[in-house]
């Protein structure tokens, strides 16, 4: 956790202009911004914009660094993905095959987030994304939000059309903050006060 409050990373995994998955991540960074005690800062990743390298032909990839550091920084992270071909994205694989070994997610919270055009969601490809960042030592947290028939649920301007489901895309941000209010924010101050030379009593 920085000294000056909470930082959230929230990564898209897509890169198709007007994605729906920049929309629904839009929600879980709105809700975020909400909560000021202590203060969240917000980064979004879209990995249109970094030019991430294949994995092995750029080693000394700037983009990668500066990848690898706002992560590392980051109290937690968000992890939005569109389910294609029965899979997550592969954008969301180079980003996170970019992350390093070991990875810079390893021991961060991760709340996960995927949209899908069918009916049953992306109920495959966050099964897969969980697994994945499980074995990089990430600290996956339940209730991962599954949206289906995505076209239908935002409209062009990127405005959810139905309360319910965005209620249910706001509870990412939600989920995440309680985790990280109740099991990180203590042991941070913990160690701050250990570190400082003052006593804990019971």
């Amino acid at each position: 956790m920085a000294d000056n409050g909470i930082r959230i990373v929230v990564i898209n995994g897509s890169v198709r202009p007007g994605n729906y998955t920049a929309m629904a991540s839009a929600l879980v960074v709105d809700e975020l911004k909400k909560h000021t005690e202590p203060k969240v800062q917000v980064d979004v990743v879209n990995p249109a914009e970094w030019h991430l390298p294949f994995p092995g032909t750029d080693p000394q990839s700037t983009a990668t660094s500066a990848l690898q550091k706002l992560v590392r920084e980051a109290t937690g992270v968000v992890l939005v993905t569109p389910e294609y071909h029965g899979g997550f994205s592969s954008v969301m694989k180079l980003v996170i095959e970019n992350l390093g070994f070991p990875s810079t997610l390893s021991a961060k919270p991760v709340a996960l987030l995927g949209v899908a055009a069918g009916t049953i969601g992306a109920i495959k490809s966050l099964e897969q994304l969980r697994s994945v960042c499980a074995h990089i030592g990430a600290i996956v947290l339940p209730l991962p939000i599954s949206v289906p028939n995505i076209q239908k649920i935002f409209d062009t301007d990127g405005r959810c059309l139905d309360p319910n489901v965005e209620k249910l895309i706001r509870g990412v941000a939600t989920n995440l903050m309680n985790y990280i209010h109740h099991a990180v924010c203590p042991s941070v101050t913990l160690e701050r006060l250990l570190r400082s030379g003052v006593g804990v009593t019971a």
